[in-house]
């Protein structure tokens, strides 16, 4: 007899989200044999990789979970409970679904067998609470020196592009820099899945919508920017460019919406314009059209990385200019002027 599976079967711990009515569940019985590392503050990313294990990130890289033990049938029911306590649904004819889960806990689902290896889910766990410029310039992200130029930025209503790879901090700083804007400001943020955090009192938080089964309802970034801008805002900031959204940003922060700001994937300083040429060209835009757009719209522009050890930090700076017509970026040290 085989040893018993970690994961709980699905019919003996029975969820209801919120959005299906009734009694909504507790999210650490949504997220079942997961929700001890969700719970445990050093925790970043869960990976479940179908059944053949457990990854969980503490800082120091992914690494695995010994004991865990699950068939690929729990972790499909426990990816399907998972969307659907998060207001979506995830079959065979949508196999792969972003959610956010109402504590702002981010889940992504790949169903078998567009995952080959079996279901996979990866959890990304917010830890933005209470991070304000100081945490993290105590937690060192930054110098005391570069916190107070910062903290500068954002008082003088500057338009920051946060720039990086994958899970460097982009998120975490960005909420923190709109958490030092003056509190009779009205902020609205948009992003693909809501992860901003922002300890600030008047934060609107719009999110981008799927289709429903139909194939119908979506709402996409580049629709949202061009909402707020009906909502009077005094910043507006979109979580990640991705797309053609970057054209109705660039236009927004060049027709006199100040403090604004965005974060962009790259995996270098030198390597955001061309980011900013590739996003430009989804919205139609050539390259001298980018330039003109970013070079106006940008102040400035934070880097950061993540370390082989885990360490998140501010690593370069820099500002965008128009060299014979394309974008160019140099980098900069304006703290130490």
């Amino acid at each position: 007899m085989p040893d018993p599976f970690i994961v709980a079967p699905r019919d003996s711990a029975p969820r209801t989200s919120p959005a299906a009515g009734g009694e909504p569940a507790r999210e650490d019985v949504a997220f079942g044999a997961l929700a001890p590392y969700v719970a445990d503050p050093r925790v970043t990313d869960i990976f479940v990789n179908g059944s053949a294990g457990l990854f969980v990130d503490r800082g120091r890289g992914a690494e695995r979970v010994p004991d865990w033990r699950a068939s690929e049938r729990e972790v499909h029911d426990l990816a399907v409970d998972l969307v659907g306590f998060g207001g979506r649904h995830v079959d065979d004819s949508s196999p792969l679904v972003d959610v956010r889960m109402p504590g702002g806990v981010r889940v992504h689902v790949v169903l078998a067998p567009v995952a080959t290896g079996g279901t996979a889910i990866s959890v990304r766990v917010p830890r933005t609470v209470d991070i304000d410029l100081d945490g993290l310039s105590a937690g060192g992200t930054f110098p005391p020196e570069v916190r107070e130029w910062l903290g500068s930025l954002v008082a003088r209503r500057a338009n920051i592009l946060v720039t990086g790879g994958a899970g460097c901090g982009k998120t975490t700083l960005l909420s923190a820099l709109l958490g030092a804007a003056p509190r009779n400001e009205r902020i609205v943020t948009i992003e693909d899945v809501a992860e901003l955090r922002l300890d600030h009192p008047h934060h609107v938080a719009l999110e981008a919508r799927q289709a429903n089964r139909e194939g119908a309802g979506a709402i996409g970034l580049a629709r949202l920017v061009r909402e707020s801008l009906r909502m009077r805002p005094d910043r507006i900031v979109v979580g990640e460019c991705r797309g053609e959204e970057i054209r109705d940003l660039l236009t927004a922060l060049n027709t006199g919406h100040d403090g604004g700001a965005g974060t962009l994937h790259a995996n270098g300083l030198a390597d955001v314009p061309a980011r900013l040429e590739a996003l430009g060209a989804l919205a139609g835009w050539d390259d001298h059209a980018v330039a003109r757009q970013a070079s106006s719209a940008f102040d400035v522009v934070l880097h950061l990385a993540r370390s082989a050890a885990g360490d998140r930090r501010l690593i370069a700076v820099g500002e965008f200019r128009q060299v014979a017509g394309r974008l160019e970026i140099e980098e900069v040290s304006p703290w130490r002027e």
